[in-house]
């Protein structure tokens, strides 16, 4: 049986595993406050109830997760905003039962948060991905409280400092995802397995064993979350972020980009 939450996050529960869908494809399941609110909520029902042995994160559409909603974001308030995202990120990393974040296709900016905050992430290989705040004169900041727990600081020099997109295959060894299969029927599979490998645990056994899985990255959300919520809402209220949001929106470049 299937209930929608409002309008852009779906819930399933069934045979011990609770399904949450991001069903706002026209957005590109942008972080809206109201897709964050519902999606916080359905989290919080699923870990709620005790016949739940993990919870797949999914979505409709070509892209898991947009990132930030930048009309909302242009709006101002971005304090608040991202005080919501360090709580969603906190929620899915303190949910008691594991979380798989199952992508279908791409991902961007706080979209990279999310992936990094569940416990397994799948993907095929070709999906793309990108820390795409550098070009719009922000930074990852909310994000990287999950994000550089998980991935080599290699990667993290490149792809945070240049927004270049990279791939699934890239995304897997650098730590962001679990797997990346090359063919779609594959990356189904390869969570069908999981799901089933799962059933066969006792709640107990996965509650206390995520939390030894999760206490370094939950160590980073307590030590440097309020930082990182002042960094991040300064730097969508100033100027550059300002004239970098304009640009995406009017499909132009950035006046602060240089030519050759």
């Amino acid at each position: 049986m299937a209930e929608r939450t409002e309008d852009v996050v779906t819930v399933h529960v069934e045979g011990g595993i609770a399904t949450l869908t991001l069903d706002s494809p026209g957005s590109r399941n942008a972080l809206s406050a109201a897709l964050v609110k519902q999606l916080h909520a359905g989290l919080a029902r699923a870990a709620a109830d005790n016949t739940v042995r993990a919870i797949v994160l999914t979505h409709t559409g070509p892209t898991f997760c947009a990132g930030a909603d930048l009309k909302e974001a242009a709006q101002g308030g971005m304090q608040q905003g991202a005080e919501t995202l360090l709580g969603l990120l906190r929620r899915i990393v303190e949910t008691p039962v594991p979380v798989i974040a199952h992508l279908k296709g791409n991902a961007r900016a706080g979209g990279l948060g999310i992936v990094a905050a569940a416990d397994i992430a799948v993907a095929p290989a070709d999906t793309t991905f990108s820390f795409s705040e550098v070009r719009l004169g922000l930074a990852p900041a909310i994000i990287s409280l999950t994000v550089l727990p998980r991935i080599d600081e290699r990667a993290a020099g490149r792809y945070f400092l240049t927004g270049e997109m990279f791939n699934g295959a890239a995304a897997e060894r650098m730590g962001l995802l679990t797997e990346a299969p090359r063919e779609v029927a594959a990356v189904e599979d390869s969570v069908r397995q999981l799901v089933s490998a799962l059933r066969l645990c006792s709640r107990q056994g996965l509650i206390e064993s995520k939390k030894l899985t999760t206490a370094r990255v939950r160590h980073v959300l307590t030590q440097q979350g309020d930082a990182m919520v002042k960094l991040s809402a300064d730097l969508f209220a100033s100027e550059e972020a300002l004239e970098g949001m304009r640009a995406f929106r009017e499909r132009r470049p950035p006046r602060w980009v240089l030519s050759r």
